[in-house]
């Protein structure tokens, strides 16, 4: 072992503390790359491994009703590799031990067999194939059978073999469970409309398609069309030649993929956690750069007397250098190779939550790496980085300036002095004030470091923040109703004054759903226009402001993030094309633009809506308000009528937005935050501890000069309290652009995050980091204790 080897140990056990504290920052980088990243790719190879083997479909089209002849014609459009028809609808479902009405969607199966594929088998059949997990197929010729999918059986305890009452068009049935079945259209199970899943009262039925066909009058016809496309294909132009088929037979208007609920989901979801996967790490990583640069700079000019020595001795400037970049590497790679290990480990733990929400037939999680040797560089280049300047430095010195003593700095009258401030300040403040302003330099970039870790913490509180605002705004200010009943068709205006007459019902809002394609140009977006009453109270347009916006009486309102997408301002002329009824075309004036937070949506008063649609006013649902005593009631009534299609319960949608935030965003956010925090520790520490290293000779002449321990004490941890004091606002700032940056990365067309910030992160933020300076602040005071005074004063030779 050499001198320089040996040098390199001692001074890793002089620093101990700081460089447990750098191995810590590495590995909390790391961690965080590797668990992002791996959790990220897991799903995205599940997903398209489950598209792949079990053929989910690219272009996907709802109609009213065609013949079985039609599949000829669409089967003759350039680009269609294979066409899948079937027969699909919604239906209300009684299910054993729920106490209000479920929702579930029907879908028919031809043949009773193709299109399922056995557990651990060959996804075989159709397109949209199904994976069994459990029972058996459909059987031919027997009537009432289903099978049900992964989420919905999990959520109601139910197995092959238990049964279902459900109204089908009217009737109704009692429904035999055979099989439990996954499908690649329903990895994120989800009713229509709806943000957050409900797998407790929504679900997929799947039953046979000549058993079907009768119920629903659709013998020989079909209402739903799948398609595969043939390599090369042009998915606009296939969409385009499908819609010119299925016009006359009441096309909704067809969709790639991309607009696909499901796939629309997960995609977002993979997007946001790319987004977090690159920039939570990346800070992280920085301040671990920073704060090494600091270390490592700061050690040099302690150890000025050793390097000339070195250098008088014969040791070459690489030798030195290299010597100071080992040093650095020890504290990286110590900290990486953990952070690689519990980076698995919280990933797969990520990977196992998520697989709760996103039904794969299998999750496969593995270390994956590249992803391993992408964190290994980032971190070891990004520390590598942060220590190449300090170790210019050291080589720089010149070996006669190096083994003489630093030059004490200028005096210099300083701001305090020259503002005759001094006479009204104690001694050891003074002491404290003189030393901030000499070295005005280092106490900025501790200041900084601090800052950068209070800005770590408030992005993590933030979002917590941003969900109890969306919270409080959706659920408390929008959805007022008690709940929501969709009709299975739309229903005259009298349906209103019948449901008031209900015993129980206190209050009824129709309300119009119409799909439409929005055009400006070459731009277009399919949603439904929202059809409401113009002083309605039960469900209310408000922006991100909590301001509450009436529907106009003409004209259209539009989310802002849609206006963007369609290039649209206040005053535009829209294009609207009706998908159903009269399938006019004509166009409304933009009079409006909501900055909401979930979806997007256009909104019309319903008079307006009724001159759009020329067919009496009709309604697509109603939300009401009900008496609590009678709600038991009332959902037993409303499982038995014919003409509802599904309820929508706003407190159970509060319930599933609970869970699906607190186990994906808030358990990531928590983490983030812990991780934080031990940034924050080490940065301080680091900073407290380096300060008594740069000056234990000064304090430990000031205990000669008659200074109490107290005293010594005080001046080191002021200077650092309000070097911290500092660094709280300036934290808020860059926390603060953070936040404006992450939500305009990660803005989608699902949820956006408000850019609202509550006392509570303030408050915590320059709260932990409080917890953290006083706790380095003991730590240091008891290494002041054992101050060495005749050590610390030895002149140098």
């Amino acid at each position: 072992m050499g001198s320089l080897d040996r040098k390199l140990i001692r001074d890793l056990f002089h620093l101990r503390g700081q460089v447990i504290a750098v191995m810590v920052m590495v590995a909390c980088g790391a961690m965080s790359y590797v668990a992002m990243r791996t959790t990220w790719l897991a799903l995205l190879e599940s997903r398209d491994g489950y598209y792949d083997r079990y053929r989910f479909g690219s272009v996907f089209a709802q109609l009213k009703r065609a013949p079985d002849l039609v599949k000829e014609r669409i089967d003759e459009i350039p680009g269609v590799a294979e066409s899948l028809t079937r027969i699909v609808a919604e239906v209300t479902i009684d299910v054993p031990g729920l106490e209000e009405p479920a929702t579930g969607r029907l879908i028919s199966i031809r043949d009773g067999l193709s299109g399922v594929a056995v557990a651990r088998g060959s996804a075989g059949g159709g397109l949209n194939a199904l994976h069994l997990l459990a029972g058996r197929q459909l059987a031919r010729g027997v009537l009432d059978e289903v099978i049900v999918s992964g989420a919905f059986a999990a959520a109601n305890r139910l197995v092959p073999g238990s049964t279902i009452g459900a109204v089908i068009n009217g009737k109704w049935r009692r429904l035999s469970i055979v099989g439990i079945a996954l499908s690649p259209e329903y990895i994120y199970e989800i009713r229509p409309g709806d943000l957050f899943p409900d797998p407790r009262r929504f679900g997929v039925l799947w039953m046979n398609h000549d058993e079907l066909g009768p119920i629903f009058d659709m013998s020989g016809a079909f209402n739903d069309v799948t398609l595969a496309l043939a390599p090369g294909a042009d998915q606009i132009e296939v969409i385009s030649r499908l819609d010119q088929v299925l016009e006359r037979h009441g096309g909704l208007g067809a969709y790639g993929r991309v607009e696909h609920s499901s796939h629309r989901f997960i995609s977002n979801e993979l997007d946001e956690l790319q987004v977090f996967g690159t920039w939570i790490p990346g800070i992280f990583l920085a301040v671990t750069a920073f704060l090494l640069h600091i270390v490592l700079s700061r050690l040099v000019l302690t150890q000025r007397d050793q390097i000339g020595a070195l250098k008088a001795f014969g040791y070459a400037n690489g030798a030195i250098g290299f010597h100071f970049l080992k040093l650095s590497l020890v504290m990286v790679v110590g900290g990486i190779i953990p952070g690689l290990c519990f980076g698995y480990l919280w990933g797969r733990s990520l990977a196992g939550l998520y697989a709760e929400f996103f039904r794969f037939p299998t999750l496969e999680y593995r270390v994956d790496p590249v992803v391993m040797g992408l964190a290994f560089t980032i971190s070891l280049s990004a520390s590598v980085l942060g220590a190449l300047g300090a170790v210019r430095k050291a080589v720089s010195i010149p070996p006669a300036e190096a083994m003489r003593p630093e030059p004490p700095a200028r005096f210099r009258i300083g701001l305090i002095e020259r503002l005759g401030f001094q006479r009204h300040l104690p001694l050891t403040l003074r002491i404290i004030l003189r030393n901030l302003e000499r070295t005005a330099v280092k106490s900025l970039l501790t200041t900084i470091g601090i800052a950068l870790s209070v800005a770590i913490i408030f992005i993590g509180f933030y979002f917590f923040d941003a969900i109890d605002h969306l919270v409080r705004v959706e659920f408390q200010q929008v959805l007022r109703e008690d709940l929501t009943l969709f009709f299975n068709e739309p229903r005259p205006p009298r349906v209103r004054e019948e449901l008031k007459r209900i015993e129980g019902v206190l209050g009824v809002e129709g309300f119009r759903l119409v799909p439409v394609r929005l055009r400006n140009g070459h731009l277009t977006k399919r949603l439904a226009i929202q059809g409401g009453e113009m002083d309605g109270q039960m469900r209310r347009v408000i922006d991100v402001r909590e301001r509450v916006h009436k529907l106009p009486a003409d004209g259209v309102l539009l989310t802002a993030r849609l206006a963007e997408m369609l290039e649209l301002q206040r005053g535009d002329r829209v294009t609207i094309e009706v998908l159903e009824g009269n399938r006019r075309t004509t166009e409304a004036t933009v009079v409006g633009l909501i900055d909401d937070m979930m979806g997007l949506s256009a909104w019309m008063e319903s008079r307006a809506l009724d001159r759009l649609m020329l067919d009496g006013g009709v309604l697509s649902g109603a939300h009401l308000r009900i008496d609590g005593n009678e709600r038991q009631r009332l959902y037993h009534r409303f499982k038995e009528t014919p003409g509802i299609r599904g309820l929508l319960i706003p407190l159970s949608v509060l319930a599933n937005f609970n869970q699906t935030m607190a186990k994906t965003i808030g358990t990531s956010t928590t983490v983030t935050i812990l991780l934080a925090c031990v940034i924050a520790f080490g940065l301080i520490y680091n900073g407290a501890r380096i300060a008594l290293s740069e000056r234990g000779r000064e304090l430990a002449s000031l205990r000669v000069l008659g200074f109490t321990k107290s005293e010594i004490a005080g001046m080191l941890l002021w200077e650092q309290a309000i070097l911290t004091l500092l660094a709280v606002p300036l934290g808020y700032l860059i926390g603060y652009g953070l936040c404006t940056l992450i939500i305009s990365v990660i803005d989608t067309e699902l949820i956006r995050l408000p850019l609202v910030l509550t006392a509570r992160t303030f408050i915590y933020s320059a709260g932990i980091i409080m917890l953290a300076a006083l706790f380095s602040g003991l730590l240091i005071r008891h290494r002041l204790e054992r101050l060495n005074l005749i050590e610390v004063l030895k002149t140098r030779e």
